[in-house]
């Protein structure tokens, strides 16, 4: 079994020919550093499988301030789920942050494959409850961590982030300025 079907049996027992079949309608891409996979205004109508690399999904303001919303590392769904379903214009930009190698699926293609094979409707049913926890998880950490317990959590779930990551990306995501982000790895040091 490959690491792609082994990790969507992470999520539900896959079978050999449901497996097929989604690979009968993915393309591998290679992403280079930069690649936006989905920009903020257009309608998406793919969503990929990062194998390698890592990824972003953020919003530009008007004035070019860059809010991250979430981060993507190896063997995550990236996409921009809500407009995807929604068939309407993205909020996010999706970014490969590094060089990625993805599985790009046409999402109406795979809705399709859904309706006809229920072992893929059961998939994509524990995916999305994979997602709203990540969502939930990840709005509680914002209410109820300080910034230096949120900035911790990051690097343990991200351990290489400081030479992946630029500092404004990071304290994007922690939802503080790049100066508190200084002050907090400054006191880290000095303990």
């Amino acid at each position: 079994m490959d690491v792609n079907h082994a990790f969507l049996n992470t999520f539900l027992d896959v079978s050999e020919e449901s497996y097929k079949q989604l690979l009968e309608l993915s393309t591998i891409r290679d992403l280079k550093a930069g690649d936006q996979v989905s920009k903020n205004g257009e309608v998406p109508t793919k969503i990929y499988l990062l194998v390698s690399g890592t990824m972003r999904a953020y919003l530009s303001s008007k004035e070019g301030k860059e809010y991250t919303k979430s981060f993507f590392t190896s063997f995550s769904f990236v996409g921009s789920l809500t407009a995807l379903v929604q068939k309407c214009p993205s909020k996010l930009i999706y970014e490969a942050l590094t060089d990625c190698k993805v599985y790009e699926l046409n999402f109406a293609n795979f809705k399709e494959l859904c309706n006809k094979d229920l072992n893929i409707s059961a998939l994509y049913n524990k995916v999305l409850e994979h997602i709203f926890i990540k969502y939930e998880e990840r709005q509680l950490e914002l209410i109820s961590m300080d910034a230096t317990a949120r900035y911790l959590k990051l690097q343990k779930e991200m351990p290489d982030i400081e030479k992946v990551l630029p500092q404004f990306q990071i304290a994007s995501f922690l939802s503080i300025t790049p100066v508190q982000l200084s002050r907090i790895r400054k006191k880290l040091k000095s303990q």
